[in-house]
């Protein structure tokens, strides 16, 4: 079975409606040797915040060593987003043998009329996913209410209820007390129901739960006559620093104080509530706590995409979570708001709009079944509001609108449901891969790798062997773009995927360079965000050349970066610059031997390697920067820790090279703070387990995908597209054949717009083309060659004499005018 088979199958489930209840579920489950039963699982409930908690908890778990799936919902952009393993989506090929299991028993159900529904069937399959990778716990957020919902079936070692407010009466009930009743339902057997509801909601929810864990506000407990809090676990909510909300928990003999991704008090709460549910599982100590707590980011919650203007995204789709935002809006200083409002046809949309001081409002329809017309949500903005009221069909284009009427002092604010936001957000995720295909059989594998039908590939295999962008629509932008690049001659390959699931499709264009630019011009002023989608497309082809230069070595051809481990056990040179005199003369040499920069390290990460402490580090790096800095060449510090980074930076570094992608949460602070270019690397984790097993659909797909979120932490931050240098971590928990498919296909990370590097210096994967794992010096200038001839911007070097040579008969073969004689 094809993915795109197997996807289809799952996403014709949608026709079913949703239905109260947990039987189908069990029997499905049943079905398939009920994986749930041994899991150890963590259920959240609530009417607002349970997928930020449910997150936080998930992030928190991982940062105490534990490996943790998570399952939310809806996506943003896949379906395969709303079941993770240690922040990893479902791969493609586990949801097709999910789907290879299931199908006769869905079908024969279907027809007895009783088929699982999409939530049903999507609810099983995370559970058989956790089962098969053997997490330590299992995050599951609840779809609806508690009692019936299909999640119920588990059995939580600990359970949470974030908040109660009046949503889907018609299932749940008509008041808050028989809602708070329902979602209750979730308390574990074992535990008390951790809690921030509140008044009359919290009440309900000891009828039913009886032992809780209340969480509040400091000085806002229930129950003591002199107004002090007697909550279990109180929460300080300390306003906003830069894009982050400082905050402050404490319980009975612990206290954190951290700030959060997450803006807003009702975030603080949420945070909470997932200490204490970490606290109820693992033993999760303070320091863990404030770096799960900082490092937990939750896309299209509270998203700030950029400040002139303030764009915010914000998926809430009920009175109170728009009355939320509004309060957390009212954190920044901007001049008048823009509301881009789409809902769903059964939210009160007029209460919604009430919360909102908006002075301009573009009302959308998002591109889904339940989405509520423009016109209605144009209609309940004008009762509700003074705001001057406009409506656009799509939410992108109403993007657009709302966009261009803002100044820069503004805040445009994307809301109403999740869906509006997740086709704006894709403006700043969309790939843009360019492919190289030099026959027809790579052709033809490239527009299968789309999800393409094999039929489709055959016809069009022959069209694709020229300038090939791979990327990722809306069905009916789809449309337009194959009918627009058809009448310019070129041919567009659209993914198998069902359109009437109005999921987003991978599409394959191709063409020549001059259709892709006659297509840009055709798409500018289109509707239904393609406007956009025609900057992106000059983007990702060079068909406009930014004008602006930061003087960086990497921006006028292929830079090479000297590798300088001041350390005792580096897997290649460890021990051998360790002392300062001989590590100082190395650098000197590589300078002269044609290094651009030289990256100084102080910790090693080759496998199984023990961590450094951070003072030590300092200690060892320090002194070289502080006696190489006025070397002719860029200095970089090889590091995952934001204090090393920081004592490097003063003392003279230029660039950060971070192997970890950020994890250490201040690192991108420190990089905005000090303007430093800063490298971002793919790694499962630093140093590299080497049992740790890890499955790629598409290693360098998957690794641009994980990547790009990266990628946009460190944009959010203040760093430019320009200073944020991606490298795909070739050897970091990927097998020899992925690493060469990396190396292979540099050329395809240009797509995130940033400057590449390829570290594959002496690393055991090149044993398989000649030489000893830590020890390959031609192979190693054999991939030198070949990552620059791919459009690698820099490669990190041992040997920089040889490599350095490489680069440069590189660069003469794209230009032997440059060389003399």
């Amino acid at each position: 079975m094809e993915f795109h088979d197997a996807a289809n199958f799952l996403l014709d489930l949608r026709r079913f409606a949703l239905r109260p209840g947990t039987d189908a579920t069990r029997e499905l489950l049943a079905e398939l040797g009920d994986p749930h039963e041994g899991l150890d699982c963590v259920q959240i409930a609530g009417s607002n915040g349970k997928g930020s908690t449910a997150r936080m908890v998930e992030r928190t778990l991982r940062e105490a060593g534990l490996d943790v799936g998570l399952y939310t919902s809806p996506h943003l952009d896949d379906v395969r987003e709303r079941i993770q393993v240690n922040g990893r989506k479902l791969p493609e090929a586990d949801l097709v043998e999910f789907v290879e299991a299931v199908e006769p028993y869905v079908t024969d159900r279907g027809a007895e009329g009783a088929s699982p529904t999409f939530f049903e069937t999507l609810t099983a399959m995370a559970l058989w996913e956790f089962d098969r990778r053997d997490v330590d716990v299992a995050v599951v957020e609840v779809g609806i209410g508690g009692k019936l919902d299909a999640t119920s079936v588990i059995d939580p070692v600990a359970s949470a209820v974030t908040s109660v407010a009046l949503e889907h009466t018609g299932i749940l009930g008509d008041t808050i007390e028989e809602i708070a009743r329902d979602v209750a339902h979730v308390a574990p057997a074992e535990r008390p129901l951790v809690t921030a509801a509140a008044g009359d909601a919290l009440g309900a929810v000891r009828e039913v739960a009886g032992d809780v864990v209340q969480v509040a506000p400091d000085g806002a407990g229930g129950g003591t006559d002199d107004g002090a809090s007697d909550a279990d676990v109180t929460v300080e909510y300390g306003g906003r620093e830069g894009l982050e909300g400082a905050v402050t928990l404490a319980g009975s003999d612990w206290r954190v104080e951290t700030r959060l991704p997450l803006l807003g008090a009702h975030q603080a709460a949420n945070a909470g509530v997932a200490a204490a549910l970490c606290r109820q599982v693992a033993d999760v100590d303070e320091a863990t706590l404030a770096r799960g707590l900082r490092n937990a980011h939750w896309p299209g919650r509270f998203e700030v995409m950029s400040r002139d203007p303030l764009v915010v995204l914000d998926g809430a789709h009920n009175p109170g979570g728009v009355e939320r935002v509004a309060e957390t809006l009212g954190e920044f200083d901007y001049d008048e708001l823009h509301v881009v409002a789409g809902a769903m046809v059964d939210k009160d949309v007029r209460e919604m709009a009430g919360h909102l001081p908006a002075d301009h409002v573009v009302a959308c329809q998002p591109d889904v079944d339940r989405a509520e017309t423009d016109d209605v949500v144009a209609r309940a903005f004008a009762d509700a509001t003074d705001a001057d009221v406009e409506t656009r069909a799509d939410a992108a284009g109403a993007f657009d609108v709302a966009r261009e009427a803002a100044g820069e002092n503004d805040c445009v604010l994307v809301t109403g449901s999740l869906y509006a936001v997740a086709e704006v957000r894709r403006r700043w995720v969309r790939p843009m891969i360019e492919k190289r295909l030099d026959d027809v059989d790579e052709a033809r594998e490239a527009i299968k790798a789309a999800h393409v039908t094999d039929a489709g590939a055959w016809r069009m295999g022959g069209k694709a062997v020229h300038r090939v962008v791979r990327t990722r629509v809306q069905p009916r932008q789809a449309s337009y773009l194959k009918e627009e690049l058809l009448s310019l001659g070129g041919e567009c390959a659209v993914s198998g995927l069902n359109e009437q699931d109005r999921e987003p499709l991978e599409v394959l264009m191709m063409g020549t360079m001059a259709q892709y630019k006659r297509l840009a011009e055709k798409l500018d002023g289109h509707p239904y965000g393609l406007s956009a989608f025609a900057e992106e497309l000059r983007a990702a082809l060079d068909i406009r050349q930014p004008d602006d230069s930061r003087g960086y070595p990497w921006e006028d051809g292929t830079a090479v970066m000297g590798i300088l481990n001041v350390t005792p056990d580096s897997f290649h040179d460890g021990g051998q610059f360790d002392g300062r005199e001989d590590a100082v003369a190395r650098a000197e040499a590589m300078v002269e031997a044609g290094a651009d920069i030289v990256d100084v390290g102080g910790e090693s990460t080759r496998p199984g390697a023990d961590p450094v402490p951070e003072q030590e580090e300092i200690d060892r790096v320090v002194p070289v920067i502080e006696a190489i800095a006025d070397l002719d060449a860029m200095i970089s510090i090889d590091t995952r820790k934001a204090e090393v980074a920081r004592a490097a930076l003063d003392a003279g570094a230029d660039v950060l090279n971070d192997v970890s992608g950020l994890e250490d949460p201040e690192m991108r602070l420190v990089a905005a703070e000090y303007d430093a270019p800063v490298v971002v690397m793919h790694s499962i984790e630093a140093p590299v387990d080497p049992d740790t097993d890890v499955h790629y659909d598409d290693v360098v797909q998957d690794v641009i995908d994980q990547l790009r979120e990266r990628v946009l932490l460190a944009e959010k931050a203040g760093l430019d597209r320009e200073q944020i240098i991606v490298d795909p971590g070739i050897g970091f928990g990927k097998s020899a054949a992925e690493s060469f498919e990396l190396l292979g296909r540099t050329h395809e990370f240009a797509s995130l717009g940033c400057p590449v590097l390829i570290g594959h210096s002496h690393k055991s994967f090149l044993a398989g083309a000649g030489g000893e794992a830590g020890d390959a010096p031609d192979a190693t200038v054999a991939a030198t060659a070949l990552a620059a001839e791919r459009g690698a911007d820099i490669v990190r070097v041992h040997d920089v004499e040889r490599n350095a040579a490489a680069v440069n008969v590189v660069a003469a073969a794209d230009d032997p005018e440059s060389i003399d004689g």
